[in-house]
């Protein structure tokens, strides 16, 4: 097989997906007089540790997944962990450890413009909108109402009594019982929840634990969407991380294809998973892969004998209706059927699926990093090890290959104000050894787990990893 470069492989994504126009959900309800239609998902594309998520289903909160699909009135809480949402021109949404979100509206304007608005009931959150015109994204919470332009970086923390807004980047507008203010960057608003006096403006921005998870994240998606050439894209949420964990190359008689890394011919991309149960839209397909939203709501999958399976883009946008088809006659393997019924009052809406063992790569010491063949990225960390195509290569030659990694936690955590398990939450692993400089700081805390997903799949989703700066240094061995 040929890989294909990095810039030829976003054109070709690009010049495929930007043709989509409008989403096929399944569940359109769009309005008759103003022709807003709430057919939008977006994408949980993050989970740590204990994160449970309220689908509006009748079922209540419930442990979540990666790559579950938002829709309109869910409500989404971290316990000892945190998770980021990400929209489809991936803008993001952060949560730390005991947070609480809802998501009362997410609708698409006859214009292609989409509306956003998150309501913050609890906790700390960050917000990074890239530089889309058109969009509107407003911010809730108290009796505020946040408008955040395009390219705007905000901290909320909501307390009982208070509630503090760090402007980090861009300008904001807070409207409320006492008017409307404008907040430059820089500027931290702090508002008495009890009464309705104006808020006071402090002319700097203190730093937080969470700061560089919130920073490294971003530039995660920063860097790998601008790579990815997808910014003119509808729908370029997840194409940064299938630009990390995967590439595309030329198989023998199958033509361009995108595979993931450390996945041989013998992986399958529907042995593991899960149906999410959606009232009005029925089950939808989610993937536990940490690239595993854009392969599955878009294009398709097809088993090429001389290379497995692979994926190749197309001209739509499939919804929450994204249940897998055979798409090839010799095709290996079997393909999930989703349950016949909805779940009943006191069933899991997230259903399970495992035809095969889950295989995921993994921290086995303080001090190494283990990629394992067909694992296909699960574990990994976001960014931080560097280019992954050589270890993957030795990985599915050898079964398994691996790299010295060290741990750090932001310098807010290291101390002894520290809260209980936040080191372990915000801590994140590195290719290669420890700074001299950091050496005495560094932790040697383990990976936080992957998710409270289901207990089928959580014992092989840890990763340790909350950052994405990358490493430097290091071999593997």
């Amino acid at each position: 097989m040929n890989t294909i470069s990095a810039p030829a492989a976003s054109a070709f994504l690009s010049l495929l997906l930007i043709g989509a126009s409008l989403p096929a959900q399944g569940s359109d309800s769009t309005s008759p007089t103003t022709g807003v239609s709430k057919v939008r998902i977006v994408r949980l594309s993050e989970v740590k540790g204990t994160v449970q998520v309220d689908l509006n289903s009748g079922h209540g909160f419930e442990d979540a997944m990666p790559n579950l699909p938002i829709v309109e009135q869910t409500r989404l809480r971290t316990g000892t962990g945190v998770a980021e949402v990400e929209f489809e021109d991936n803008s993001t949404l952060r949560l730390a450890p005991n947070s609480l979100v809802e998501f009362p509206k997410l609708e698409l304007l006859p214009s292609g413009a989409k509306v956003s608005s998150v309501q913050v009931l609890r906790g700390m959150t960050y917000v990074s909108l890239v530089n889309t015109r058109g969009n509107e994204f407003t911010l809730l919470f108290g009796q505020q109402k946040l408008q955040l332009p395009p390219a705007s970086h905000v901290r909320l923390q909501l307390e009982p009594t208070e509630a503090r807004l760090a402007v980090l980047d861009g300008n904001v507008q807070i409207s409320g019982p006492s008017g409307t203010i404008d907040v430059p960057k820089k500027k931290t608003v702090t508002f008495a929840l009890a009464d309705q006096s104006q808020p006071a403006v402090a002319k700097n921005v203190t730093s937080e634990a969470f700061d560089s998870w919130d920073h490294e994240a971003a530039d995660y998606h920063k860097g790998f969407a601008n790579l990815s050439a997808f910014n003119t894209s509808t729908y370029s949420y997840g194409v940064g991380d299938m630009m990390y964990y995967g590439s595309f190359t030329n198989s023998a008689g199958c033509g361009s294809m995108w595979h993931p890394y450390f996945a041989s011919a013998t992986w399958e991309p529907y042995s593991n998973g899960a149906w999410a149960y959606y009232p009005g839209a029925g089950y939808s397909w989610v993937s536990p892969y940490p690239w595993g939203w854009t392969a599955y709501h878009s294009g398709n999958w097809a088993y090429c004998p001389d290379a497995g399976w692979g994926w190749q883009p197309g001209n739509t946008w499939n919804g929450l209706n994204n249940a897998p088809s055979a798409l090839t006659t010799n095709h290996p393997g079997q393909l999930p059927n989703p349950p016949t019924r909805a779940p009943f009052r006191g069933e899991a809406s997230l259903v399970v699926v495992s035809l095969k063992p889950l295989t995921s790569s993994e921290r086995d010491s303080s001090d190494s990093f283990v990629f394992r063949k067909d694992s296909a990225g699960l574990g990994i960390p976001r960014g931080s090890l560097g280019k992954l195509d050589k270890f993957s290569q030795r990985a599915v030659e050898h079964g398994t290959t691996s790299t010295h990694v060290y741990s750090a936690a932001p310098a807010s955590t290291m101390g002894n104000e520290r809260t209980p398990g936040t080191a372990v939450v915000a801590t994140s692993v590195h290719r290669g050894y420890a700074p001299p400089s950091t050496g005495g700081s560094s932790t040697n805390s383990q990976a936080m787990g992957g998710g409270a997903q289901s207990s089928s799949m959580s014992a092989s989703s840890s990763t340790g990893h909350m950052g994405t700066s990358s490493g430097s240094g290091g071999h593997p061995r």
